[in-house]
């Protein structure tokens, strides 16, 4: 089994991802703004997808019985998540900073659709903090103590 984004949470960050590509190629204030936003965005983003929001896709699986490669794939993922977490809050706080920035340019400009853009992504960002990585450290301890559970089993 290879861990993935849920398709849900892939999709929203594409689509998230072109918007802000639209934005990028504005001329004046919200143009700049924007590619500021997308500078600090995407090295964000390839993170959160390549190891802080895999976890998630086996959500469904876990009433399954997960092969300990499988296990261990995962909880890699999870404690890389759980040392790099102050980072992603601290990008978080860069990015959101950079969508102020956007927001304001954009009304400034009367381009109320890339000011609902950057509020867009601010919620993302907030759900990010409180739920998903929560989510994900939860099912790293959830699976460590089912691992432990069947290794003391098998002895």
């Amino acid at each position: 089994m290879e861990c993935q984004v849920p398709k849900s949470l892939k999709h929203e960050h594409e689509e998230l991802h072109a918007e802000l590509v639209e934005a990028t190629r504005e001329t004046g204030a919200v143009g700049e703004a924007a590619r500021a936003v997308s500078k600090a965005l995407y090295p964000h983003f390839m993170k959160e997808e390549e190891y802080a929001l895999p976890p998630l896709g086996i959500l469904c699986m876990l009433k399954t019985e997960l092969s300990t490669s499988d296990v261990k794939n995962v909880l890699v993922m999870i404690a890389r998540l759980k040392a790099e977490l102050s980072n992603l809050h601290e990008e978080h706080k860069t990015i959101v900073t950079g969508l102020r920035h956007l927001s304001d340019a954009a009304r400034q400009e009367n381009k109320q659709d890339y000011a609902q853009l950057a509020h867009k992504f601010v919620l993302h960002a907030q759900m990010e903090e409180e739920v998903l990585y929560p989510a994900v450290v939860m099912i790293g301890e959830y699976l460590k103590s089912q691992f432990e559970q069947r290794m003391k089993q098998q002895a």
